[in-house]
Order: structure tokens, then C-alpha cells, then sequence
């Protein structure tokens, strides 16, 4: 059973000038351009996402959709991968 999911994926680039991404799994899958930059400028003016004092999520550079879809070959009836689920 084939299985596809959908991520949004908002580039920025942190106080470094280094690429950072925030993904967000559940996002809608109908957003517009204006909305995703108008989040992504609140998310780069508050400022609130850091790590060791660098600021994360500073300046909007992209927004994508990227999906992906998983294939199994096979399975055990107790796999426990989480991306291989086990056949009932």
C-alpha cells in the first residue's frame, strides 16, 4: 500500500546568514503565497525560535510543498518501523 504525504517546508536564513528550515507536517495543503509570507514574516519579526543564542528563523527566503511517497517491499506482521506499518 503506497503512502504520500505533504510537508511545507519554510526556508529562512538564521542571524548566521545560514539556511534554516521549519517543516510543518500538517500544514493545509491550500495556502496562498500571502498568507505563507505573512506568516513566515511574523514568525522572522518575533523572533522567538533560538538555539545557543542564534536566532533561527530570521529572514523569509522560500516556501515549498514537498511530497513524498513511501513504497514498501515488504513487512513483518510486528514491525514496529514507523514507517512501515504492520500488515493486519
Amino acid at each position: 500500500m503506497t503512502k504520500t504525504s505533504k510537508t511545507l517546508k519554510l526556508i529562512f536564513k538564521n542571524d548566521h546568514n545560514k539556511v534554516s528550515t521549519l517543516s510543518l507536517p500538517y500544514a493545509s495543503a491550500n495556502l496562498t503565497e500571502a498568507e505563507v509570507k505573512e506568516v513566515m514574516d511574523t514568525i522572522a519579526k518575533e523572533n522567538i525560535f533560538a538555539k545557543e543564542g542564534v536566532g533561527l528563523y530570521t529572514e523569509p527566503q522560500a516556501a515549498q510543498y514537498v511530497e513524498r511517497t513511501i513504497n514498501p517491499i515488504f513487512t513483518t506482521t510486528k514491525s514496529k518501523h514507523p514507517i512501515a506499518p504492520a500488515i493486519n
